[in-house]
């Protein structure tokens, strides 16, 4: 959201690029926010497939919860200066 192209995304889904409360997955031609992307991110991952079984939950449900976990994200997990970066040796 630091690049003018990123900023229009943004604003398109109705997120704030000053001051955003989620993120934007872009997948397969379509963008998903808050839950639904958190959740296709997550069942993405190794171990993780499960909570595909979270999108059953009705949206509204999921995305109160999301907002909550975002609003204290940082006093839960802590703030970094930069994004964890895997070695290359681990990615795919």
């Amino acid at each position: 959201m630091q690049e003018r192209e990123g900023r229009l995304l943004a604003s398109r889904h109705g997120i704030s690029p000053d001051d955003p409360a989620t993120f934007i997955l872009l997948e397969g031609g379509r963008a998903f926010v808050r839950s639904d992307a958190a959740l296709r991110i997550a069942g993405a991952l190794p171990g993780w497939g499960w909570t595909r079984l979270l999108c059953l939950v009705p949206k509204k449900a999921r995305d109160w919860v999301y907002d909550i976990i975002a609003r204290n994200r940082y006093r839960w997990f802590g703030r970094r200066d930069a994004c964890l970066i895997p070695p290359v040796e681990r990615l795919p």
